[in-house]
Parts: structure tokens; sequence; C-alpha cells
């Protein structure tokens, strides 16, 4: 018999706050095209993205999320102290080591909570979402600031047709607490790793060793596959969660994909048949794909705009590179 004593956290975990934030240059396509042979049309035809924000050298990983961080604190009704645990999702953090969740739990006052960095592209926001439900659940933290962050400009070949007007930059958090009824349900969540290839980083970092690389590594894609993957398989990742939380769409107040292209977000609502009631992020019109970001910035624009309301029953999933998934229901802060 085990004498290991069990954890004593809440029985439930729920999302208490969210905060973002968007760098202050806007982007839109006509700067896209001084490198690229294309057009407006084109570009919002194909993607449906508009323009996109890109940070500044000041507007750092660690910056932007500090920003994110401390408005989703202050709208959870808690105090930095209070952090247990900082998770931060991103693939755009240059260091290595040591993570950047450490830095950004000191310069927002957290004390010392278990702080950590995932890399789990698009999808990322959705498994620490996860990670953080399971801290608050387990006892090991009371509260838990998840953050997704990218700065993607600074992996995007302008140079690029398929790519260079994809990416934004931004970063979102929420804060996870306590909840005496559930309020993130069941994560439907995988990964296929015999498709790795369609979303992935030009050249290895290890190549400047010997000095290869005649560009700056950026990320590239298979716009076709990974349109085709999102489209018919991400839908019915979407619905095993909507099983999983014991939730109809009829139910459903409002939906929250990943902001990768408008025309995977319309045909995931279609293949859904969601119902026109339904509130659907659309975000990635003047964000473009921020990556981690993109749900819970998509997240809080719906919710400062009167679009959601505090309450609602949502429904998020976010894919990508891996290739990676993560879906859940949650009620919105």
């Amino acid at each position: 018999m085990s004498k290991i004593k069990p954890g004593k956290g809440a029985p439930y975990a729920r999302i208490m706050g969210v905060g973002g934030y968007r760098p202050t240059r806007v982007v839109p396509n006509e700067v896209i095209l001084e490198t690229i042979d294309s057009s407006d049309e084109w570009i919002r035809s194909r993607s449906g993205i508009a323009s996109r924000h890109w940070a500044s050298p000041e507007e750092t990983v660690a910056a932007m999320s500090i920003e994110a961080s401390g408005k989703a604190i202050a709208d959870a009704g808690i105090t930095p102290e209070q952090i247990g645990g900082v998770i931060v999702s991103t693939v755009s953090h240059f260091k290595q080591t040591p993570a950047v969740a450490t830095e950004i739990a000191d310069r927002i006052g957290a004390g010392r909570p278990a702080a950590f960095d995932i890399s789990a592209g698009c999808a990322g926001f959705g498994y620490g979402l996860t990670l953080a439900k399971g801290m608050v659940v387990d006892g090991s933290a009371e509260y838990v600031l998840v953050i997704g962050v990218e700065r993607l400009s600074d992996l995007t070949d302008l140079e690029d047709r398929a790519t260079a007007f994809l990416f934004g930059d931004g970063a979102g958090a929420v804060v996870v607490g306590p909840a005496k009824e559930p309020m993130i349900g069941p994560t439907v969540w995988g990964s296929e790793g015999d498709k790795s290839d369609t979303i992935k980083q030009t050249v290895p970092w290890d190549d400047y060793r010997e000095g290869r690389p005649e560009k700056f590594p950026a990320i590239t894609q298979e716009g076709q596959a990974v349109f085709r993957w999102a489209v018919f398989e991400m839908a019915k990742v979407a619905q095993q969660a909507l099983d999983a939380a014991g939730i109809t769409s009829d139910e459903l107040d409002v939906f929250i994909p990943h902001q990768a292209n408008m025309r995977i977000i319309d045909s995931m609502v279609k293949t859904l048949k969601l119902p026109e009631s339904v509130t659907v992020a659309r975000d990635v019109e003047t964000t473009g794909n921020t990556s981690a970001a993109s749900i819970p910035l998509a997240m809080e624009r719906l919710l400062a705009t009167g679009q959601a309301r505090s309450g609602d029953t949502a429904l998020i999933i976010g894919f990508g590179a891996g290739l990676v998934y993560a879906a859940t229901v949650v009620t919105l802060p």
C-alpha cells in the first residue's frame, strides 16, 4: 500500500482573468507586397488577413508577456504574489535556456512560483491551459498564469510568397484558479508526427556552427496539406471536445479556434454545423497568425468588445506545427 498522501487541490479549475498585448506597429498588406509578388485581394481571399502587428525591438517576448500578464492578473482580482505557477508557450524566444517564464515571473513580482516554457506551436495555449488545470486540481499551485506569446516577425521570410503575409506578433495571458464546479472541460489533444515536415523551421540552429545558412531561419509550411488537415481532421477533434464536455453545438455560445486562416475557421464552423447564435472569433483579420498567442488574444478581444460575455460557454481549439492539437470547452471569465 502506498504511503504517499494525495494532493489537496481545488475540486475543479477555471479561467479567472484574461489579458492581451498587441504591438503598437500595425502592418497592412501593402507593406508585405513590397517584397512579394501578390496583391491585397489575393492575400485577403486566401487567408482573410488585412493587417497584423509587428513588434519593435523593445517589445520583446518578455515585455509583451508582462503587459498581457498584468491585465490578466488584474482581471482575475488577485495579486502577483498569489501566482504559484507561470507557464509560457512560445516558439520565438531565442534563448534555449533559461526559460523566459522565470524572467517574467520575477518581473511581475510573482515571488518564487514554478516557471517553465513549453513548445507546442499553435496548440501551445491549449497545452498550457491543460497543465495549469492539473496544477490547480492537484494542489501544487492555487493560481497559475498561462501565457501564449510570439514574435513571429523574427521568423518570417518576407520573400516567401506562401507565408510572408501570415504571421503577426503579440501576447495573451490567462489566470487559472480554483472552482467549485467544472469550468474547464476535458482536453482532447495529440500529435501526428508523421506530418511534422508540413510546418517547420527552414534550417536548424546548429547549422550556424558551419556557417551554412544564407538566410536567418524562418517558418515554412506546405499550405495545402496543412489546410486539408486543419479543415477535415481538426473539426473532428473539436467535436470530440464538445462530446467530452457533454456540450452540444446548440448549447455553445462562443467558438474560439486558432487564428490561422479565415477559410479554415469558416470551414470548421460549417463542418461542426454551429448555429448562427454562436459567436465565432475572427481576430485573424487584423492580427494575423500569432501561433500560441492567438486564442487568448481572440478571447480577450471578444470579451472587451462585448461580442462574448463572462459566463459564456466557449469551445477552443489550437493546431499547428508538430503536427499537434488541443481542444477543450471552457467557461469564459
